[in-house]
This record gives C-alpha cells, sequence and structure tokens, in this order.
C-alpha cells in the first residue's frame, strides 16, 4: 500500500484552474500550477471540502463500485446513522432497513448501534479519569488526520476508540461467522458513507493495521436506487433490523455524540474551519472546563458529508423526525461496553509534519530563514492568483523550488516594470551615442 492513500482526487481535465479549492483547503493541500490544481499528498485530509467548493466537479471522492458485492456470499450492509436523514418524515426507518435487504444485502447492522457502544466507552473512559482533557472524538478521520499533520499537540487527547463504523464492521462479521457458519473472507462487510474522509480511514487505517470494512458506497449513489426499492414497501412496515435508539440515531447531527455521553462539560463544533478555531484555543489552553469535544469536519455533522444526497439543513429536520421515533426504543442495556479494551487503537499516531523543508536539520533552519526573507518581500494580500493559498505558502512553494517569486503577478509586475525602466534608459544611452555619432559625421563633411 502508497504511503498516503486519499479518496479526494482531481480530474485535471474539468479542472480550470479557478483557485476556489486553495483558498478553502484547511492544510493548504492544493496548488494551482500551469493552469489545472495540483493536491499535495503528504497534506490532504480527505475532508472534502474542494469537492464541496469545485464549480467544476473537478474534485471527485473514489468509492467502490456495488459490484464489489458480487464477490462475497454473503453481504452486510452498514449504514451511516446520516442514511436515514436522506428521507422524509414518510420513510422510517424500519422501511429505510428493509429496502437496504431489498438491493441485495443479506443483512443490515445499524452503524448506530455500534455508536452508542462507542459512547458507552467513552462514558468509561471519562469516568476513569486516566485520561488529557479535553478528549478530542476519534469517530471524523478527517479531523484525527487534522490533527495528526497540523496540531501536534493534541495527538494525546484524541479518543483512542475505534469508530462506531469499524465497531459495527467487525461485530457484524463476527455474528454472520457465528450464527450462519460462513467463512470470514466469504462475509461482505459495506459501509454506506456520507464522507471521503471514511472511504481513506477504511484503505488506510490509522488506527489498526487492517478496516474490518471490505467496502464503501456513498450514499449519492445508493439514494435513488434505495427510494426506488422503498417504494414497494409498506410505510408501517415492521423490521427486526433496528438495534438502536434516539442517541445512536443522533450521532448523525452535531451535537449527537455529546448528547449520548449525557455529561455537562462537552462542547460540539462542526465545519473543519471552526473545529481549527477550537483547536488553537485548546492549544492556547483556553478551554479548560470542557471534558470532551465533539469535532466534525462537515456542517451540521455527518448530514453535510460532500457524498450525502440532501442539503445538510434539510437532513437535520429530517433527522429529528428519526430520532424523536427512535425514543421509544431503548437499547442502551445491549449497545454497552463494560470492557472497551477490544475497542481500543492499536496503532500508536505519528505526527506527520506538513512544513518539513529538509531533513536535515541545518539546512532545513537556512530554508525557514529565507522562506522568511521572501515571505517579507511580498504583498501579504493572499489574492492566490499565484496558485498558492496565502503569500506565506508561495515563499514556501519558492524555498522548495516548486514555484518562483515572478509567479506573485505584484512581483511580476515590479518586475516587468524594472525591466521597462532598463529599457528606456538603454534606449536613451543609445539615441545619445548615436545622435553623438551623427553630429561627428556632419562636422566631418
Amino acid at each position: 500500500m502508497a504511503e498516503y492513500f486519499h479518496s479526494v482526487t482531481l480530474e485535471k481535465e474539468k479542472c480550470r484552474g479557478c483557485t476556489n479549492c486553495i483558498k478553502h483547503c484547511p492544510t493548504e493541500a492544493i496548488r494551482v500550477r500551469n493552469g489545472k490544481a495540483m493536491i499535495i499528498n503528504e497534506r490532504c485530509i480527505d475532508c472534502g471540502e474542494c469537492i464541496r467548493v469545485c464549480p467544476y466537479h473537478a474534485k471527485k471522492a473514489v468509492t467502490d463500485p456495488l459490484s464489489v458485492m458480487n464477490e462475497y456470499e454473503f453481504r452486510v450492509a452498514l449504514p451511516a446513522p446520516s442514511l436515514y436523514g436522506q428521507f422524509g418524515k414518510e420513510y422510517s426507518r424500519e422501511r429505510i432497513l428493509k429496502g437496504l435487504t431489498e438491493l441485495g444485502f443479506d443483512w443490515v447492522f445499524e452503524v448506530a448501534r455500534a455508536a452508542e457502544i462507542v459512547s458507552d466507552a467513552t462514558r468509561h473512559i471519562l469516568k476513569s479519569g486516566k485520561v488529557r482533557k479535553p478528549l478530542i472524538s476519534s469517530a471524523c478521520p478527517a479531523v484525527v488526520r487534522l490533527i495528526q499533520v497540523r496540531f501536534p499537540n493534541l495527538i494525546n487527547n484524541i479518543l483512542k476508540l475505534e469508530s462506531p463504523m469499524e465497531v459495527a464492521a467487525r461485530i457484524a462479521k463476527q455474528t454472520v461467522v457465528s450464527e450462519k457458519n460462513i467463512p470470514a473472507e466469504k462475509v461482505g462487510v459495506f459501509f454506506i458513507s456520507p464522507c471521503a474522509a471514511k472511504v481513506t480511514s477504511v484503505k488506510a487505517p490509522y488506527e489498526k493495521k487492517e478496516s474490518s470494512v471490505n467496502g464503501v458506497f456513498s450514499i449519492k449513489d445508493i439514494h435513488i436506487k434505495l427510494m426506488e426499492k422503498m417504494k414497494n414497501i409498506p410505510p408501517d412496515c415492521d423490521c427486526e433490523l433496528v438495534s438502536s435508539g434516539a442517541y445512536g440515531v443522533g450521532w448523525a447531527g452535531s451535537g449527537g455524540e455529546c448528547a449520548a455521553l449525557e455529561r455537562p462539560k462537552t462542547l460540539a463544533v462542526h465545519g473543519i474551519h471552526n473545529v481549527i478555531a477550537i483547536f488553537e484555543e485548546i492549544v492556547e489552553e483556553k478551554l479548560k472546563d470542557v471534558d470532551f469535544v465533539e469535532a466534525l469536519s462537515c456542517i451540521e455533522g455527518c448530514l453535510g458529508g460532500p457524498l450525502t444526497a440532501v442539503n445538510p439543513f434539510v437532513a437535520k429536520t429530517n433527522l429529528k423526525c428519526q430520532v424523536n421515533r427512535a425514543k421509544s426504543k431503548d437499547f442502551s442495556s445491549e449497545n454497552t461496553a463494560a470492557d472497551y479494551q477490544d475497542l481500543l487503537w492499536t496503532k500508536d499516531m505519528e505526527y506527520k509534519p506538513i512544513l518539513k523543508l529538509d531533513e536535515n536539520v541545518m539546512k532545513a533552519m537556512i530554508k525557514m530563514q529565507k522562506l522568511e526573507e521572501i515571505n517579507d518581500g511580498l504583498p501579504g494580500l493572499d489574492c492566490g492568483a499565484c496558485g498558492s493559498p496565502n503569500c506565506r505558502a508561495l515563499a514556501e512553494d519558492i524555498v522548495r523550488g516548486l514555484a518562483f517569486e515572478t509567479d506573485c503577478i505584484f512581483k511580476l509586475r515590479e518586475k516587468v516594470s524594472d525591466l521597462a525602466d532598463q529599457m528606456k534608459a538603454f534606449e536613451h544611452i543609445y539615441r545619445t551615442k548615436q545622435d553623438g555619432s551623427g553630429r561627428g559625421k556632419t562636422n566631418d563633411g
């Protein structure tokens, strides 16, 4: 496997070099060179902001085709709780889950159930007091990777528990193997995802060696097909696949994980740039009275993921209806994690600095000094016309040999102006010499 796998990819033929993406990327992972965007792999956290803002749809998330299900004898769907928010109130959760079985899945295991298990484990960990506060949720892989590349001081604040997706996949596969007597390699477990970051976390997991998920489908790819199947399912159908309550379903939206913890000192933040602002406050020790931070990269949480099919604010309204219905179902005695050791990460997370100018420390220091000198000479307007997100990023690119000072239109204008002045001076000298030479010839005559 390559060192960097990314679900977010670029279709260059669609890119027009508009620079929208470079202005929104939270880790400055995109540049525009020669009229086309390029993604810097070591900086990208697969948050999907570029997918959201690209007017030409040049950015996309690579997911698995539905045909991959055919490779397995028994197929399990893992619907993200955000899937429930994609449908109006006439579509009950029972109807949605039943519809998934009509799509070719042999069984459905709610990720919302695993969310309640993770919430219970989190409560135990917070109660133990043996954590660095504020504890930061690890549910959003884009946020975890943001910490890894930009906030190394917060790595020890991360809740080192597997995500509900991974917990659901592992339990689902174990259940099928045990109850159906089917070999594990013949059981395919597929996550229905609202975002690109989840795809990356499956293909290149940071918390363990290998993911328990066999494939990832986007909600967008499933949505229309599922709607068609549900037309033939009665609105009041019974379905034994429901296995979570209101807390698990509520995880789909911002604040859902905090609500499930039933603790007063929690904070929920959504939107990657808002997350960055909160993390900066944590680093500056301004949030001393918060025990737990739920940080989600998308606006309105997973409901706003770039692979969803419905406006996040519409989805939020839909989800409220699903949460209210789920309040009549209590699975709290079943969805517990008294022994949460099996849910802990099995890999340590290492800091991956994005501003590493050179492996040699002395050379890196010299380059940093050069970077500062170049940056001081730039206009500081951060216009993005150079193809870098801001002036400092351009200075870094110049030091790395990836750009030129004249990529800045203001610097280019200065160079052109200087060149024009030099040409004028040369022309003046040339004419003076010509005039002098001409007068000499006249006198000789």
